[in-house]
């Protein structure tokens, strides 16, 4: 059973199209004593889906790639010169009031890549930063066709993005290298690597 913790204050202190509140919580500590009243700032914006496409006409995983203003600003702290603010990642979007994870899933797939996906297999749901958010991101793999291609993606809402077709064999090499930058697209790659590994070993 989870210990017990105690919300004694819960106040917005940020609203716009992300949200910031303030809370101030207690907890039972290991030793069952509890916890002093600690101020916490929890960055609000509701719950994630990111979807893995794998094209199995072209042996390709179809991710997209786009300008994310916070990954430049990282990426200035190593080189303050660098306008570098691209990202390749998997589909990914927020899941809409009274929307399910899944129809939330099938329609960022069609709106940023153009594929209609069906019966989206569920990885994971996992907290994307949980010493400071409460999104959870709920994790997909698609298998799909060139047929299934039936928008041009791009995005919705004035978005700009770019559709990515990599190879297979040149998402795991990026793996063995380390040099995926998106969680999401890592922990759906290993995913997948097992996947493959599983499937081999189940044909011999």
């Amino acid at each position: 059973m989870p210990r017990k913790a105690v919300i004694h204050q819960q106040r917005r202190v940020f609203g716009d199209f992300f949200k910031i509140d303030e809370l101030i919580v207690s907890y039972e500590r290991r030793d069952g004593a509890m916890s002093a009243k600690q101020k916490r700032l929890v960055f609000e914006r509701g719950d994630s889906v990111a979807v893995l496409l794998f094209n199995r006409d072209t042996k390709s995983v179809v991710l997209v790639e786009q300008f994310r203003a916070a990954a430049m600003v990282r990426r200035r702290r190593d080189d303050p010169a660098t306008t570098n603010g691209w990202i390749v990642e998997t589909v990914a979007g927020m899941i809409d009031p009274h929307e399910t994870a899944e129809a939330a899933a099938v329609r960022e797939a069609m709106e940023e890549t153009g594929y209609r996906i069906r019966d989206p297999q569920l990885i994971g749901k996992v907290f994307a930063s949980p010493g400071g958010s409460s999104e959870r991101v709920f994790l997909y793999f698609a298998e799909v066709g060139d047929a299934d291609r039936q928008g041009k993606g791009g995005g919705a809402d004035g978005e700009d993005i770019e559709v990515v077709h990599m190879p297979l064999a040149d998402l795991f090499a990026h793996l063995a290298q380390r040099s995926l930058e998106d969680s999401k697209l890592l922990i759906a790659a290993y995913w997948l690597e097992n996947y493959f590994r599983a499937s081999e070993a189940l044909q011999t």
